[in-house]
């Protein structure tokens, strides 16, 4: 009972005058898990256990030193949104899936795993995929099942929240592809969606209930991306249109996905956070939200420092590191700052609906209604 002692207190009176049976009380959890999937914008770690490049990991340095000390595989100066989300909701930092031999799980596990995306056929070989992530969660049920029983794990799964970040590699992905990529938008859309739609049909299978996802943000204005424009001949070095519109596409399908799940599956709940406007206003006008540069990557090379080269342990080893993270937007060519996530962890705790809905998290985590 010591791993659920923080989530539920089983109250059992043995009255032996009077009654020949036990009476059990179980009281309301009051503290719901957090259960984590998606990409880089998620993974604390465990690319570092998986064999892949380094192309697809963040444990070298400056990647942690402003929190952490040390690198710990978060691609980010310091922590990602789920591990603000666990300090609002008053949870320890969620184990990666595969430190959970060591550590306790019954507050949730993290699954994301760096450069993955809905589909299998994104960066195959190098990630966890998301299909790959949900029979992780699968097994991390059977786990549960045999410390907890049954009963408790069915409480633990459906009182949890589960957060998704996927589908920016699939938007990135026509980038690098080497000869013309072989589908349409359209298409591409319905493949992404259709397994995105398959997932959440497997976790809500095992348990979950409460489920959210980030929106895509302007993904043709991240640095590496403008840089890459800058190359083809664009001289401003402007958003790159394109890349933008299919993450669009991808935001628009993405509620329409989720109602029609909502209607199919009893209890379904979900929330959209909308990282898109965050991320664009962020972008168009930094010192609102506390920055002064929004455009130019705080670690990196070559113009808007948007060569993928930060740490010095990818394919380009130069690289130069800003004196002050804190005027950043981004860290990297492709990932926000501590700061940044920290600002949209709390709007999506308790951000109005213009940014965050049908829901809030803090709503998700309240477990007294």
């Amino acid at each position: 009972m010591a791993l659920i002692s923080s989530l539920f207190h089983l109250c059992i009176f043995v009255l032996v005058a009077h009654f020949a049976t036990p009476i059990v009380c179980h009281e309301r959890p009051h503290q719901a898990a957090l259960f984590v999937f998606g990409d880089s914008i998620f993974d604390p770690g465990n690319n570092n256990y998986i064999n892949t490049t380094s192309s697809f990991q963040a444990n070298y340095l400056p990647y942690g030193e402003s929190f952490f000390k040390y690198p710990t595989g978060r691609a980010s100066n310091g922590r990602l949104i789920p591990d603000f989300i666990a300090e609002y909701a008053n949870l320890p930092l969620i184990p990666p899936y595969f430190q959970i031999g060591k550590k306790h799980f019954d507050h949730g596990v993290n699954f994301a795993s760096a450069g993955s995306g809905c589909l299998a056929e994104t960066a195959r070989g190098f990630v966890i995929d998301l299909q790959t992530q949900l029979k992780y969660f699968q097994n991390v049920a059977q786990l549960l099942k045999k410390k907890v029983g049954k009963t408790v794990t069915k409480q633990i799964l459906s009182n949890a929240v589960y957060i998704f970040s996927s589908g920016s590699n699939e938007v990135f992905a026509p980038l690098s592809a080497n000869s013309t990529f072989p589908y349409s938008d359209t298409e591409y859309l319905q493949m992404i969606m259709g397994n995105l739609t398959t997932v959440f049909k497997g976790v809500y299978k095992v348990g979950g209930r409460k489920f959210v996802m980030l929106n895509l943000g302007p993904l043709g204005c991240v640095p590496s991306v403008m840089a890459l424009n800058l190359q083809k001949g664009v001289t401003n070095g402007s958003c790159m249109d394109e890349v933008t519109n299919m993450a669009k596409m991808f935001n628009s399908a993405l509620p329409r996905m989720l109602k029609h799940l909502e209607k199919q599956l009893p209890e379904f709940k979900y929330t959209i956070f909308n990282t898109f406007k965050v991320l664009a206003e962020s972008i168009d006008n930094p010192t609102k939200f506390g920055f002064k540069i929004s455009e130019t990557a705080c670690c990196g090379t070559g113009p808007f420092r948007g060569i993928f080269s930060c740490g010095g342990k990818r394919q380009v080893k130069e690289y130069e590191l800003c004196k002050n993270v804190k005027d950043y937007l981004f860290f990297d060519s492709v990932h926000p700052t501590e700061l940044a996530y920290q600002q949209l962890a709390k709007l999506l705790w308790n951000g109005t609906p213009a940014v965050v809905a049908p829901h809030n998290l803090k709503s998700f985590f309240d477990l007294s209604t």
